[in-house]
């Protein structure tokens, strides 16, 4: 691995190129943080890929994407004398400090659970008035449950058992299937929501990621249906005109492989 000393001069590096860029290159002079911003999402869910994969390799290659995302809203920032790359760091250096008075102070703490509730009320005293305010608005709702129930549990509001959680679970279920009786869309949709929110929090209680257990569920899909074309086309046979006994027979060989 790369000594210190050459890790700095790589970013120093980085940050060279950023300068070059801005000032010559006409697509990256007419970025914005408006406008960088979708990328910045693409990026992160990229990232989020391999690291999914375990791609190592894809792994680096998209930290350094998003590195420069970050060196580049760095660089506006300096522009409109806002902020540059050197308040961002020496910003979450003093929040990391902050929040960590169990290694640059005098509190003691005996597991991973108590530094979170910790952080917790650290961000209730820096002025927050609310756990749930560092939730992003725009976070997709499946991320955004996750995380909600994550904040309040750092203050003590949860459950004390797996199975109480499961035992919401079918609470819910069962108020499901009440609605889908009476026929109702919307009280339907409520309630399927309740079913969802429940399974997040079980997940949570389970020390499994909903987000990560779900796309593996899509990824192990789409590679079995992919496989069912595959077969069908080798028999000259179109979907929509296989029965659906004729397409469970290469499904279950997809399973089985």
């Amino acid at each position: 691995m790369n000594s210190r000393s050459k890790q700095l001069a790589a970013f120093d590096r980085l940050l060279t190129i950023m300068d070059e860029l801005r000032a010559q290159c006409p697509w990256d002079k007419k970025q914005t943080l408006q406008s960088l911003r979708h990328l910045t999402i693409e990026e992160t869910y990229e990232l989020g890929d391999a690291i999914l994969e375990n791609d190592l390799q894809e792994v680096k290659n998209e930290l350094g994407d998003l590195l420069l995302h970050i060196v580049f809203y760095a660089k506006i920032g300096s522009e409109t004398q806002d902020f540059d790359i050197a308040d961002v760091a020496h910003g979450i250096c003093e929040k990391l400090i902050h929040r960590h008075p169990h290694i640059y102070g005098d509190l003691k703490v005996t597991d991973e659970e108590e530094v979170k509730r910790n952080w917790e009320k650290l961000k209730l005293k820096e002025g927050k008035k609310s756990v749930l305010e560092g939730v992003p608005k725009s976070l997709p709702a499946l991320v955004k449950a996750s995380r909600i129930q994550d904040k309040v549990a750092g203050v003590g509001f949860d459950w004390e058992e797996p199975q109480q959680v499961f035992e919401k679970v079918q609470e819910e279920l069962s108020e499901l299937q009440e609605e889908v009786k009476m026929a109702n869309k919307d009280a339907i949709e409520a309630e399927f929501g309740d079913v969802m929110f429940s399974m997040i929090n079980y997940a949570r209680f389970l020390k499994i990621n909903p987000e990560d257990a779900l796309e593996r569920t899509n990824k192990k899909f789409i590679k079995r249906f992919q496989y069912l074309e595959q077969k069908a086309a080798l028999n000259n046979k179109k979907l929509q005109d296989m029965t659906l006994a004729e397409m469970d027979v290469f499904w279950e060989e997809a399973k089985r492989l």
